[in-house]
């Protein structure tokens, strides 16, 4: 299988983690979104222009968190995605609220502190500032909260749940993500980041 990623994408880090946790190896394409050409082929396998697109021979798959799903149905006694129709259905509802309401808040920031200006798109823009840290300090409470006692997100052990988290905060220094309140969400965080596939997907400056 290959998939076409860029070490800069929180998403294609989802997939790269998922990957890694089920000892799945995956032929790495990595597209440079710079260059228009590369832009347009990447249309062309996905006509969002997204990345990570999977391609399993003449099966091809967009969007992280499906292609997240599909890699661990591929994989036999893997425990990152449980069979238990409840405990799925609580993995597969934070891996929709990471995509509908966590991510967003967090591509709010990023893009203003970081992304804008290597764009040459000019300064940060205050008012977006200001609404991108206020949606991601009330869904950042709703994570403290889930993890209040807990060392995972929705279990005693990492699920796709955590994995589709996780990647939001792979800029959460150079994002500037006001996320020092939250202590549930920091210490959380800090295993994650103490995992061999979290460092060998690291992104290198």
């Amino acid at each position: 299988m290959r998939l076409y990623t860029n070490p800069l994408s929180s998403n294609a880090r989802r997939v790269r983690l998922t990957a890694h946790l089920l000892g799945m190896p995956l032929e790495l394409l990595e597209v440079n979104l710079k260059d228009e050409a590369e832009r347009k082929r990447l249309r062309e396998i996905n006509l969002n222009g997204k990345l990570p697109v999977l391609e399993d021979g003449d099966f091809s798959l967009w969007e992280s968190c499906a292609i997240m799903q599909y890699l661990a149905d591929l994989s036999p006694d893997q425990e990152l995605y449980p069979q238990d129709a409840r405990a799925r259905a609580d993995v597969n509802r934070w891996m929709f609220w990471v995509s509908q309401h966590f991510a967003p808040a967090v591509g709010v920031l990023t893009f203003e502190n970081i992304w804008k200006a290597m764009r040459g798109m000019g300064e940060a823009d205050p008012r977006e500032l200001a609404r991108g840290e206020r949606e991601l300090l009330q869904f950042g409470a709703v994570l403290d909260a889930q993890l209040e006692g807990r060392e995972w997100v929705t279990g005693k052990s990492i699920t796709l749940a955590d994995l589709a988290i996780a990647p939001s905060l792979m800029y959460i220094e150079r994002g500037r993500l006001p996320l020092e309140r939250f202590p549930n969400v920091m210490a959380w965080f800090e295993r994650i980041k103490a995992l061999e596939a979290w460092q060998q997907t690291d992104v290198r400056w």
